[in-house]
């Protein structure tokens, strides 16, 4: 589709926008959202017609891209023949969504617990880790994101959680594995994993092992900068979870349905946890959903004994239904395929040769259609291009990298001194060398900061 520019249109939308809407992690004064006119594949624009290249996928969760014609026409035909229905019922886009799921899910987690998004999703796998278990703590990373929600914020290990910390959630945290940034003094790969392991094992131990119902890793993490574990750490979790008695819970929220390459990020280190939270890919994002694919044992608890949870939207008819369809849309157009091919032969090629080319680019690592830059000052000393949580002049370093990517028709995936590339995973080849094209160009803009502009 060609945008069409109306800017009186868009003069009123964002007129309407600071009048009354609120929005999420912002000061409200402060901000100056843009007002878009549409979207379609891997592009979405703007009222002066302005065209961007989305190499955000929203929030990383258009894994087909926007207005896919199948889940569009799916929602449709859906809406016209059952818009809603209460969540106690068998209703076939809802049980088709979960066969669908829990056929792609590793191991035995063959039952699905609808809800309407990751935050919640993390709730309820927290619920049900503890009422199996009969312990109260969980265990979470420092370097994570888990959702908005007040228990999934107060598991969340990122600055965002700080304000509504209340310090009573029953949380304790730990270092997760992260080479560039080594918590251990580790100079391998190998020496990571065995230190973060044996890290989370004395964490375990001082905490109490028969206190601790579950934990909670995102298997590679999102927001927080996309660290691929090493080889043999999750495995190493999953022992250590068995050896207590506790609960493994993966957060797949951002990392599953295709971004990695595979079906579940799971996948591509062969573990089965025992709950594992999704939601965004899904369906792409078109109507919130998300949920917990949750093991036998797990499931056996509640056999007789009520699961003290649910909600009105449990999956609800027009979310499933998308679901349905961007599941088969992957399967048929080889979305997971795609992104894996392009992962490897052009992503993570081209971003090793943007990193040789650009003194601002300290570390490149992903997988998939999940990738980060570390930007730093010196590479020698890896002093991060902005400081830890940096807001206002301190930050301006990386928004003035922001900006240049976005004067140059490419919408980035910007958090601290990072920037993520995590484009639709059925991006095409063309779209994804135009898009790293423009990452290039306003990387010139980081490397202002490095003092080694080249």
């Amino acid at each position: 589709m060609t945008p069409q520019p109306n800017p009186e249109a868009g003069a009123a939308v964002k007129a309407a926008d600071r009048d009354h809407v609120f929005h999420s992690w912002s000061a409200q004064e402060l901000i100056d959202p843009l007002a878009v006119a549409g979207a379609e594949g891997s592009y979405f624009w703007d009222y002066d017609g302005r065209r961007y290249l989305d190499f955000s996928s929203g929030l990383v969760y258009t894994n087909i891209g926007y207005q896919h014609p199948k889940v569009v026409a799916a929602i449709q035909e859906q809406a016209a023949r059952m818009t809603t229905f209460a969540p106690a019922f068998a209703i076939e886009a809802r049980s088709e969504a979960a066969r669908l799921i829990a056929e792609r899910t590793p191991g035995d987690l063959d039952k699905i617990f609808f809800t309407n998004g990751g935050a919640d999703a993390v709730e309820h796998a927290i619920r049900m880790a503890r009422l199996h278990t009969g312990r109260p703590k969980v265990l979470s990373a420092y370097r994570s994101y888990h959702g908005g929600t007040q228990q999934a914020v107060n598991i969340t290990g990122d600055p965002r959680r700080w304000a509504s910390d209340s310090g009573t959630a029953g949380v304790a945290r730990f270092w997760a594995p992260y080479l560039y940034r080594s918590r251990f003094y580790a100079e391998t790969e190998e020496q990571e994993c065995a230190r973060a392991l044996e890290h989370l094992e004395t964490t375990i131990a001082f905490e109490g092992p028969a206190t601790i119902a579950a934990i909670i890793l995102e298997t590679i993490p999102g927001t927080a900068g996309i660290m691929v574990p090493p080889p043999g750490y999750l495995a190493g979790v999953r022992e250590i979870c068995d050896k207590y008695g506790i609960v493994f819970v993966l957060d797949e929220v951002m990392a599953g349905f295709g971004r990695t390459g595979e079906w579940f990020a799971a996948d591509l280190f062969d573990v089965t946890p025992d709950l594992l939270t999704f939601a965004k890919g899904v369906n792409s994002g078109y109507v919130p959903l998300g949920g917990v694919a949750i093991s036998g044992a797990i499931a056996e608890t509640f056999g007789r004994r009520p699961y003290p949870g649910g909600l009105t939207y449990s999956g609800h008819p027009l979310a499933c239904a998308a679901a349905v369809a961007t599941i088969n849309v992957m399967a048929e157009e080889g979305v997971v395929e795609n992104a894996a091919r392009l992962g490897a032969s052009v992503v993570g090629p081209e971003l090793a040769a943007l990193a040789e080319r650009h003194p601002s680019v300290g570390e490149v690592r992903g997988t998939g259609m999940f990738w980060a830059l570390e930007l730093v000052r010196n590479r020698e000393t890896r002093e991060p291009l902005v400081p830890y949580n940096a807001a206002g002049e301190a930050n301006a370093p990386m928004a003035s990298f922001a900006a240049a990517a976005k004067g140059g028709g490419l919408w980035p995936f910007v958090n601290m001194n990072r920037t993520h590339v995590v484009p639709p995973c059925n991006i095409s080849e063309a779209e994804l060398k135009e898009g790293l094209a423009a990452l290039d160009a306003a990387l010139s803009v980081a490397d202002e900061y490095t003092g080694k502009h080249l």
